[in-house]
């Protein structure tokens, strides 16, 4: 009797699993209290990687009104890169889309000043309209009011997973990952992750404010999902 091959073992994960507690709905003017978010990041060379020891929150600014996530954008330079978000650096992400924009170009684009990216979707028919607004599969991109391709939802993969696994102890930085895939040709594993407060407008539209402690000039990143 032939016996089945086994099965891919998957990567060790100790990543819990996010908490189920819904976030209330706020209302529209707390979009008018952005002007704390992200300022500036410097992006750090493969030497100069440092991961700070421990997932310890940092005190810094905040939104009234807004709940505290962990953002993650990745990706190998040349390929598309992925957004993450986790309720915590040490939970599965809750959200993982892959946008059209190659990694690199984003973040040379972050480098240069304010960065904003407006994801959107289309209303279902009222009959059927039960889709949570992060369970849309597929958005058309916008970044500083430039149409540039889509963002498609993903489930989390073991490459996904295995990021988030090497990051668990990172609360914000930026740098290079190590990659096993010495031959491929899209670039090195770039990421950046930040605190982003996320702000719910309704049930068709939330903005998650990329934060910086510092309170420096600079740029700044927002992400914004609405349902039109």
């Amino acid at each position: 009797m032939s016996v089945p091959p086994p099965s891919p073992a998957r990567p060790h994960v100790s990543l819990q699993q996010p908490s189920q507690k819904k976030s209330p709905w706020k209302p529209s003017k707390l979009f008018k209290s952005f002007r704390h978010v992200f300022r500036s990041f410097p992006i750090i060379t493969p030497n100069a990687c440092k991961f700070p020891a421990g997932g310890r929150p940092v005190d810094g600014p905040h939104i009234h009104g807004g709940t505290r996530m962990t953002g993650t954008l990745f990706g190998c330079r040349r390929s598309r890169i992925n957004l993450a978000i986790q309720e915590n650096p040490r939970c599965i992400p809750m959200l993982v889309l892959e946008l059209s924009t190659p990694t690199g170009k984003l973040l040379q684009e972050m480098g240069l000043g304010l960065v904003r990216i407006a994801l959107e979707c289309e209303k279902h028919h009222p009959a059927d309209h039960k889709t949570k607004l992060m369970d849309e599969p597929i958005w058309t991109m916008y970044c500083n009011g430039r149409k540039t391709g889509y963002g498609v939802k993903r489930e989390a993969t073991a490459d996904t997973l295995n990021v988030m696994e090497m990051l668990h102890a990172t609360s914000m930085g930026a740098g290079v990952l190590p990659s096993d895939d010495t031959a491929t040709d899209q670039g090195e594993l770039t990421y950046m992750r930040g605190y982003f407060e996320l702000v719910i407008g309704s049930k068709d539209s939330e903005t998650y404010y990329m934060m910086n402690p510092d309170g420096n000039t600079g740029p700044e990143l927002s992400i914004f999902f609405v349902r039109v």
